[in-house]
């Protein structure tokens, strides 16, 4: 007869973690290609909620790149980007302001409070959280590329999302940031959600994709790479294995890691308990990103 498992073991597995965790904040980032899912978004919001039930604060950064290319496709817009990058023009910069602060947040902060949280939609713009300075043309591959009126961080004041953690609530925050004279910037979701995390010392800043995490392959989901460091991301960069929008993603990861941030992990939004699993299990599901493994490759 097989050995039955204790009933309660996965709770008191699972026990250590929120011991661990309670009362220190996560930023959570969720891309597009999740949240114009409904079914994957209410799936993501219901493993947030666990979350936050077990006191770990949360500050959730959202992207919606998917729903403006769409809205940009509809008013004849151009989509361009580059190196995993959006190219904004004024019209375009338009259109993020309606898709990210309208039908993309409205919906999402719907599904959080359908799963029991008390969101707060924001953006970098409000209380002058995210300043930003906008970018001058780069060159990317040997090309000059002009972003348009798009920013780049040049600091965040992470007052008012302590005030909103310390009041129980949970902030929501669309990726725009503000200039010193007022003018707003689209800004990499992705950057956003690294120097939130940097700014609130959190420990853990998770990536929510539609992939199970950092593929050694992008066309074999089977080939994860459970656990890298920074010498295994230059490994796999100039093996040609990062591409496209895993670009920004990683490169956020970095300067996250670098400000203090203990790991950063990729996980599966397609998987209904991948987030869950990632925190409370030794195995995880993902990719857990940390600055520099040990001797013992932990």
């Amino acid at each position: 007869m097989a050995q039955q498992t204790h009933p309660f073991e996965s709770l008191r597995s699972a026990a250590q973690y929120v011991r661990r965790f309670r009362h220190h904040p996560f930023v959570v980032k969720l891309g597009g290609e999740i949240l114009d899912d409904p079914a994957l978004r209410r799936s993501v919001c219901e493993q947030l909620a666990l979350l936050w039930s077990f006191s770990i604060p949360l500050v959730i950064v959202h992207g919606g790149g998917c729903g403006l290319d769409q809205l940009c496709e509809s008013m004849g817009l151009e989509t361009r980007k580059v190196a995993g990058r959006r190219v904004t023009s004024p019209e375009v910069l338009d259109a993020a302001k309606m898709a990210f602060k309208g039908r993309i947040q409205m919906d999402f902060i719907a599904d959080l409070e359908a799963a029991g949280m008390p969101a707060v939609g924001l953006s970098g713009q409000d209380a002058g959280l995210i300043r930003g300075n906008k970018r001058p043309p780069v060159l990317v591959d040997g090309v000059t590329v002009d972003y348009g009126m798009v920013g780049d961080i040049a600091c965040v004041d992470p007052g008012l999302l302590r005030h909103l953690i310390q009041g129980g609530y949970v902030p929501v925050l669309a990726p725009f940031s503000a200039g010193a004279d007022g003018q707003v910037l689209n800004t990499n979701a992705d950057t956003v959600a690294a120097e939130v995390a940097a700014a609130l010392k959190v420990e853990k800043l998770f990536f929510v994709l539609k992939v199970p995490g950092l593929l050694a392959d992008i066309n074999d989901p089977s080939s994860l790479v459970p656990l890298a460091d920074f010498k295994r991301l230059d490994e796999m960069a100039l093996a040609g294995a990062i591409k496209d929008g895993m670009r920004p993603k990683l490169a956020a990861a970095r300067k996250a890691l670098n400000a203090g941030v203990a790991s950063v992990h990729l996980v599966s939004g397609l998987r209904p308990d991948a987030i869950l699993a990632e925190v409370f299990t030794n195995e995880g599901s993902g990719t857990m990103l940390v600055a520099k493994l040990d001797e013992e490759g932990a």
